[in-house]
């Protein structure tokens, strides 16, 4: 048998299969609605079992009804998905779709949050953040560095104040934390 007289149908099996799943790609945003479902319900049931006489539902109530929704939802939409739905591609009125993304801008912003994640600790909250809300505005397209960085610092320590004064969430202060 030569090449020419090879049998196609295991190509042609391949290609279809290859544009079945194309056109239901939907399934991965079940599958990961379902991961997710599980693994709260996994987290609520396994957890501890601390409630008090007020509280007849107890800690385990919100986690389950929210897993048990996933759950469903990722059901629901894998058999509209198989039935032949599908999600319209998104026609945003300033959006190009044809532009690819600017992945250095993006790892860019991600080198900020990382470098931001390990400089708060030595830093405190209100410097890191600065550095966080500035250099994702410089990445982003500012370009007035004074009131840039003004703004930043604004931003950052109203944070830091609302965070930490009002709503008692412990953020390092830092070099700040005997100033304020």
């Amino acid at each position: 048998m030569t090449a020419t007289e090879r049998d196609p149908a295991p190509e042609r099996a391949r290609r279809l299969d290859r544009d079945w799943w194309r056109e239901h790609s939907e399934l991965g945003v079940c599958a990961l609605l379902g991961a997710a479902g599980v693994l709260v319900l996994v987290d609520s049931l396994l957890g501890t079992n601390a409630g008090s006489d007020s509280d007849p539902l107890g800690p385990h109530a919100v986690p389950t009804v929210l897993g048990i929704g996933l759950l469903l939802l990722a059901v629901l939409l894998a058999v509209d998905v198989l039935r032949g739905g599908h999600g319209e591609a998104e026609a945003g009125e300033d959006v190009e779709l044809g532009t690819p993304p600017d992945l250095r801008a993006v790892g860019m912003l991600a080198g900020l949050v990382v470098a931001t994640a390990l400089l708060i600790p030595v830093l405190g909250w209100p410097l890191a953040g600065t550095g966080l809300f500035w250099g994702a505005a410089s990445v982003l397209g500012a370009r007035s560095f004074p009131r840039d960085l003004l703004v930043a610092a604004g931003i950052s320590l109203l944070a830091w104040v609302v965070f930490d004064a009002l709503l008692g969430v412990d953020l390092p202060g830092g070099p700040l934390m005997g100033v304020f």
